[in-house]
């Protein structure tokens, strides 16, 4: 198995090229960050994890533009969104941001996206929550046709537009991996139409990533490679992860200074050794 890290980088934390460069040296493949644009003081959705919201929720830096600065400190890393919140986000800026990420790093950019669970902050970006799954099964369907069209156009029921020049394209071919986050139906029936590969989070069983390699492989997508997001570094969950032929997993990296954070990642070699 390969190996990378899943973190939400901050203004309290170690900088973005810091930790690229740090994860290149030490041998890990890849960098997932979270995105949160803004944390609406009306707490009405509930933590997913439970209890309060963590503070990084709150001051999470953009992830295109810490991707850059770490695109900028390393020369092989893996650039990911663990994930970006497509639905709440302006579809043609979107493209443009990852093709430009994609041509910077001369194409190592992983495009994780998922759905989003605050409902207050996808209001305030004008999406309406009970239809995002629909919304951005269109925005990715449109997202290829720009990345890999001259004159682009879409027409859909929640995204709709005439022929459109957008440049730069992106330097993989036909398009970034598409990585697809979420355990439910509806994020495999995404995963089969849309994407290039899966984003589960750690929670996630062996068992139950058996039975979806199973169905993918069914439904003719045995093509799709398993990415686990934010995993700890208990020897049964990763051989769990290796009997069941994941790809790669991202260790869940908390957000520290510096010195503390370098340590840490010490402490996730240990554990990645055994399995490379």
């Amino acid at each position: 198995m390969d190996f990378g890290v899943s973190t939400f980088v901050t203004d309290e934390g170690i900088r973005p090229d810091v930790l690229a460069r740090a994860l290149e040296e030490r041998g890990f493949d890849s960098l997932f960050l979270a995105e949160h644009s803004h944390i609406p003081v009306s707490r009405e959705s509930p933590y997913p994890g439970g209890g309060d919201l963590p503070r990084v929720y709150y001051r999470t830096l953009d992830p295109f533009l810490a991707l850059t600065a770490a695109a900028a400190a390393t020369e092989r890393l893996i650039l990911g969104t663990g994930i970006a919140l497509l639905p709440q986000r302006d579809l043609l800026h979107t493209a443009k941001e990852v093709a430009t990420l994609d041509l910077l790093s001369n194409g190592r950019v992983a495009f994780g996206v998922g759905v989003g669970w605050n409902r207050e902050e996808m209001s305030n970006h004008g999406t309406d929550p009970k239809t995002r799954g629909a919304l951005i099964n269109e925005q990715l369907a449109a997202l290829k046709h720009i990345w890999t069209e001259d004159e682009a156009e879409f027409h859909g029921e929640h995204v709709n537009f005439d022929p459109i020049f957008a440049w730069p394209k992106p330097v993989q071919k036909p398009h970034p991996p598409i990585y697809i986050g979420g355990e439910s139906p509806a994020a495999i029936d995404r995963l089969v139409k849309y994407a290039d590969a899966w984003l589960p989070r750690a929670h996630t069983s062996a068992d139950d990533l058996v039975r979806v390699r199973t169905e993918l492989a069914e439904r003719g997508r045995s093509d799709i490679p398993f990415t686990i997001f934010g995993a700890g570094r208990k020897a049964e969950e990763l051989d769990g992860y290796a009997a069941a032929n994941v790809e790669r997993v991202t260790f869940l990296l908390p957000t520290r200074p510096e010195a503390e954070t370098l340590a840490t990642l010490d402490e996730f070699v240990a554990a990645a050794d055994p399995y490379r």
